[in-house]
């Protein structure tokens, strides 16, 4: 009887603790299930065809370069150097190839062995050095980005056509990212779950002493886990340079912390001895996910950060939940869990073919909004010039009965890239690009010409890409502007520093070339020294700090934007605008105000907000037919104490 009782009752409530367990120990992949419903069901672009597609090219990179973080986090390490390693092997492919004549093949096997290098550069430090492997990485991040920058010279490098055919798509659909990290992916879990070294993995992970005692050959693992690292590190920069066309030195920048995150979100973790690739995979395209659906949504860059944070920690915390639960997922390699892991993801491709059905029930027939939609994708928004780019096109847009949606790259060309993929994949009408690389938007815009999209470039053009028309400021000439106005007002002599603007960028690199074009016609004004501040405030007040050091008789600062002048003028003191003469670029609020107060002597403004606002409404006439000029300039004009009150921005 108290059998039978008991029996029955576990019956009862079988299947409901049968799917709680089956959530349980499919944590990341049921947060995948409830955002992929969610995001379907807020935006009826989310679950079309080009989209999802777009999903997976977004999310390539960064389980390529997560696969392999995932080998360093199940033997409780860490890899910080993955994105800046990207990079390198990258920058070497595109230099060997295009720069010096070596053979495709071998540049490839070059940029790979460069990844293989810093691996084992990284794995000897922690195995042999006993450096923690935070710290040893770390220094790899710096050292991997400053070749990086070495050797490109700080500017981008075209990448082999051979070689970007992997950006490409199969049969005009397919795309190869997508390929590349499906395969990438089956190779990580077959190193996890059928060879030596991934057993060796999960041993030194769960306890590295007795790994040790047992017979493991602790350190000589350690230097090929990090070496297997830094091969899937050099295959995510291939993959990511293949996307832009182009090595960019800065590409890939804090991507380590992208890769980490999706390591964590499927399952593994940081203290070692469980992790799959299966569960990266998921993380990865949780954080596509995310990131397309909030653009899809319109949601502010500044609210994505925030929302890409609070999912990570809640991915985690469910993780901890689950643990403390006692669900126990199948660990890597054994055979136990497979049939469960199959019914695992049967009923997740169940769930999203019912998804789909609904979601395309609800949105069939929705119409569309009356208005326009134009895509807005600015290079970044930490920047008071792009700010007020958006404040003019914002403004023109509610003027035109526009719906305008505005995207900030966070000067990441890669993530502007997505951001324009996704604007053509949601049907936009038109959209306004101001690139961060003139050569990395290139494939993007491509795409957008091959939908019959109007594109309008602003402040930057896009190379290898048809564009209808550039609302732009002559660079070079602002650039030659500000190095006559300070050569004249120090009397053509003097003592002066350039404050240089992020490498790798359009803007940074031209405006350098308008100041030595400039400087060339007053042979009297010495250059002491030309150091990058990325145009940021507090590097342009550090840089300044240390030149002053080694240069105190300086007698004027040429900036490359307003921000990194404001910051020399803070480091200066007293001496700005007396004894030293400082000429910022762009015209900002902030700028203008320090050029009335006689700190700052001038500025070379654009007129940021007018930028916008013609890019606006040149987008609207391509998109009715009309007839619009192939190029728009906006004058530069020279903003000092005696005109800036007339000056309207």
């Amino acid at each position: 009887m108290a059998a039978d009782t008991l029996k029955s009752t576990t019956g009862a409530g079988g299947g409901a603790a049968a799917v709680r367990r089956l959530l349980l120990d499919n944590g990341a992949l049921t947060a995948l299930i409830v955002l992929v419903i969610a995001m379907s069901a807020l935006s009826g672009d989310f679950l079309t065809t080009d989209n999802l597609l777009n999903v997976g090219v977004q999310a390539a990179v960064t389980a390529i370069l997560a696969f392999g973080v995932t080998f360093v986090i199940v033997s409780a390490g860490i890899d910080l150097s993955v994105g800046s390693v990207a990079a390198l092997s990258a920058t070497v492919l595109a230099w060997s190839a295009t720069s010096h004549g070596v053979p495709v093949v071998l540049a490839v096997v070059l940029a790979v062995a460069t990844g293989v290098a810093a691996g084992l550069v990284n794995g000897f430090l922690i195995a042999y050095g006993k450096l923690p492997p935070f710290i040893a990485t770390l220094a790899m991040l710096s050292v991997a980005r400053g070749l990086s920058l070495v050797i490109s010279e700080g500017s981008p490098i075209a990448f082999p056509d051979s070689v970007s055919h992997l950006g490409d798509t199969l049969g005009g659909w397919l795309p190869v990212p997508v390929l590349v990290m499906v395969v990438m992916g089956l190779i990580a879990a077959f190193v996890l779950g059928r060879t030596y070294i991934g057993r060796s993995m999960y041993a030194i992970g769960g306890n590295e002493e007795a790994a040790r005692l047992s017979g493991l050959r602790v350190k000589k693992q350690k230097l090929a886990i990090y070496a297997l690292s830094g091969v899937f590190a050099a295959a995510a920069g291939i993959v990511l340079a293949s996307r832009l066309s182009s090595a960019q030195p800065q590409a890939a920048d804090g991507y380590e912390l992208d890769a980490i995150a999706a390591v964590v979100i499927g399952g593994a973790s940081l203290a070692g001895g469980t992790g799959k690739a299966s569960g990266t995979l998921i993380g990865a395209l949780i954080l596509a996910v995310l990131r397309n659906g909030l653009n899809l949504l319109s949601v502010s860059a500044f609210w994505q950060q925030v929302v890409i944070g609070v999912v990570i920690a809640l991915a985690v915390l469910l993780d901890t939940v689950r643990r403390k639960a006692g669900a126990t997922p199948v660990a890597a390699g054994t055979g136990g869990g497979k049939g469960r892991q199959a019914a695992t993801y049967g009923l997740a491709a169940v769930v999203t073919v019912a998804v789909v059905g609904a979601t395309s029930f609800l949105h069939n027939g929705s119409s569309s909004t009356a208005n326009p939609k134009v895509g807005l994708a600015l290079s970044t928004l930490n920047n008071p010039f792009f700010v007020q780019i958006q404040s003019g096109a914002k403004a023109e847009a509610k003027k035109l009965g526009v719906d305008l949606t505005v995207t900030d790259a966070q000067n990441d060309a890669s993530q502007q890239a997505n951001q324009l993929q996704n604007f053509t994949s949601s049907g936009y009408d038109a959209i306004v690009v101001n690139p961060v690389d003139s050569d990395a938007a290139g494939p993007a815009v491509r795409a957008a010409d091959k939908a019959e999209i109007p594109v309008v470039a602003v402040d930057r053009g896009v190379n290898k890409a048809t564009t209808d028309t550039l609302v732009a400021s002559d660079n070079v000439a602002g650039g030659e502007l500000a190095a006559k106005t300070v050569a004249e007002k120090l009397g053509g002599t003097g003592k002066i520093v350039i404050l240089q603007g992020q490498a790798g960028t359009s803007a940074a690199r031209e405006r350098a070339e308008g100041f030595a074009k400039g400087l060339k016609a007053y042979p009297g004004i010495r250059v002491l020294a030309q150091q990058p501040a990325d145009f940021d405030r507090t590097k342009g007040l550090d840089v300044m700090s240390n030149l002053l050091q080694a240069h105190p008789d300086v007698q004027g600062v040429i900036a490359a934007n307003d921000e990194m002048a404001l910051g020399a003028i803070k480091a200066l003191g007293s001496k700005a605008g007396k004894s030293v003469q400082v000429v910022g670029f762009d015209g900002t609020p902030d700028g203008l105000t320090a050029v009335g107060n006689g700190t700052l002597y001038a500025s070379v403004a654009q007129q940021p907000s007018e930028l916008g606002r013609i890019a606006v409404d040149n987008a609207l006439k391509a998109l009715r037919g009309k007839k619009v000029a192939e190029t728009v300039k906006v004058p530069v004009k020279v903003v000092t104490k005696e005109n800036v009150a007339g000056f309207g921005g």
